[in-house]
């Protein structure tokens, strides 16, 4: 059963846990063995996601995208159990640096290569029409 995120006000019961990636509150369900297993979505949850997110979802097709949505959630529910104390962050899998040059001022060395793309030129700089009286 998904809640919107504003409706709980501080503190979340046992049972519920907030998603931040959508927006919402997942409840889940605790079964007479102890463990916690995250609810699946039903049709009408499906219908209002996609009314929300302003796309036409066909009612035929509504069944079969709550079960593909529910396996999302418990995919990123598995993630979340993952241990990542102490990995740091990182933004590949390679580990490499840049390459960079000196910050030195040069003048290019083109000069003439690149004024021959000026429509008129003098002494080594571009002419432009006067535009302030």
């Amino acid at each position: 059963m998904l809640l919107s995120a504003h409706s709980h006000k501080g503190t979340l019961p046992e049972n519920y846990h907030f998603l931040p990636s959508a927006g919402a509150v997942l409840r889940h369900e605790a079964f007479a063995d102890g463990e916690t297993y995250p609810m699946s979505l039903d049709k009408a949850t499906v219908a209002k996601i996609a009314h929300l997110a302003r796309i036409k979802v066909p009612e035929a097709d509504q069944d079969h995208l709550a079960g593909e949505l529910s396996n999302i959630l418990n995919f990123v529910e598995q993630l979340n159990e993952v241990d990542t104390v102490g990995v740091q962050p990182m933004t590949s899998v390679a580990p490499h640096k840049l390459r960079r040059r000196p910050d030195a001022v040069t003048d290019g060395g083109i000069r003439d290569a690149v004024l021959l793309n000026a429509p008129d030129s003098a002494e080594g700089f571009f002419v432009v029409p006067k535009v302030v009286e």
